[in-house]
């Protein structure tokens, strides 16, 4: 029995993304039990705000989701270090790959022992194909295994493939990972609901406007299939990343009456709901997106690409089509056959609300989550 409540705290890249993928969890665990607190970049203020008004301890710090100047990294690591040497958490979880290796190293180095990494994706390291992308990926090697390492850290992994990959590399111990597939979503928000039966269609991409993301290949199947359908795009610009799309870019394709730019909406159970089909052909390094396990959610079927973690969600010809990479040819015929087969795509929504009743939702997530925590803590008697 405990003797005061654990402090576990989040260390995130980007405060907007603790909103979005890890509030449900983190009020979840305060529900439990646990002296809940978050470390995230300052360069949000409204998200910070937004944190601290669910009753979370925020901690600023210099923290830059994207960029590699050594001194600038070097501050990131040691504000880390000091953090955990000031408020002793009993339990840390990073997400994602920058917290994961400086919160990682931080950690051993301040005597943190019990660690839960989280790497929601492999991003622009492992998948870019540029000499840069190649170079920084060995760099990180000896940190990885060093960020990792530790006795009792744990590493999640949100697909099979992200895990196999790391410890064939022996950047991580079999025995110290485990699967969490996603963020998870909540089915009683996101759920189904009959399709609009305007004359056209409607194709759905959604997310961050990132290039890898696939909103350029996107945009060249509402050219190849003009008339065929409407299509939409509702995300946001992510302006330090170096695969950024820019607004402008946007409304340029808008004003070519490609697609119909939404915007950065908070309201997506309705945008899925005024969707016929979800269309994300991705080559980014993704855990499992998001969107599409909302969009699986909500009962439409999905075109994405045969990628770890895409797959993980959308299984070819059940719930949606996979694509290779890159095949304007292939995933443009894909999104036509679901254009053209009404009744098709309805049978593959339908299949992939059972698909994320089986293994994706949120309380089976967050479950899966706090008995890693339990564990941890628990081995600190053993």
């Amino acid at each position: 029995m405990r003797n005061k409540a654990p402090r576990l705290l989040f260390v995130v890249n980007i405060p907007r993304f603790f909103l979005s993928h890890r509030l449900p969890l983190a009020l979840a665990a305060c529900q439990a039990g646990f002296d809940v607190q978050v470390a995230t970049s300052d360069s949000d203020p409204a998200a910070l705000q937004g944190i601290a008004e669910h009753g979370f301890p925020c901690h600023p710090i210099k923290l830059r989701q994207h960029g590699l100047n050594p001194l600038l990294e070097l501050r990131t690591l040691h504000a880390l270090w000091a953090l955990y040497r000031r408020i002793k958490p009993d339990l840390l979880h990073h997400v994602s790959i920058k917290p994961v290796i400086y919160g990682g190293i931080a950690a051993r180095l301040s005597g943190c022992d019990k660690v839960v990494q989280a790497m929601s994706g492999l991003g622009y390291v492992f998948v870019n194909p540029s000499l840069k992308a190649k170079i920084l990926n060995r760099l990180c090697e000896p940190a990885f295994k060093l960020a990792l390492g530790g006795e009792k850290t744990r590493t999640i992994f949100q697909n099979p493939d992200d895990s196999q990959l790391f410890i064939e590399r022996g950047l991580a111990d079999r025995h110290k990972t485990l699967v969490i597939r996603g963020s998870g979503v909540d089915e009683t928000v996101f759920r189904p609901r009959d399709e609009n039966q305007d004359e056209q269609p409607v194709v759905l991409f959604a997310g961050r406007l990132l290039m890898q993301k696939g909103i350029g290949d996107f945009v060249e199947v509402a050219r190849r299939l003009r008339g065929k359908a409407r299509f939409r795009v509702a995300g946001y610009e992510e302006s330090t990343s170096p695969l950024n799309v820019s607004a402008s870019q946007l409304h340029s394709w808008e004003a070519e009456g490609l697609i119909e730019w939404l915007g950065a909406r908070d309201d997506m159970p309705s945008i899925y709901a005024d969707s016929n089909i979800v269309c994300l052909p991705s080559t980014y390094g993704e855990g499992v997106p998001k969107v599409l396990i909302e969009a699986a959610s909500c009962a439409r079927a999905c075109v994405t690409t045969d990628t770890p973690g895409c797959r993980e969600i959308v299984r070819d010809r059940v719930n949606g089509l996979l694509v290779p990479r890159h095949d304007i040819a292939a995933l443009t015929q894909a999104v036509k056959r679901l254009i053209d087969n009404p009744t098709e795509r309805m049978k593959m929504g339908t299949a992939g609300r059972q698909v994320v009743l089986a293994g994706f939702t949120l309380r089976q997530v967050v479950n899966e989550t706090l008995r890693l925590y339990d564990a941890l803590l628990e081995s600190e008697s053993s």
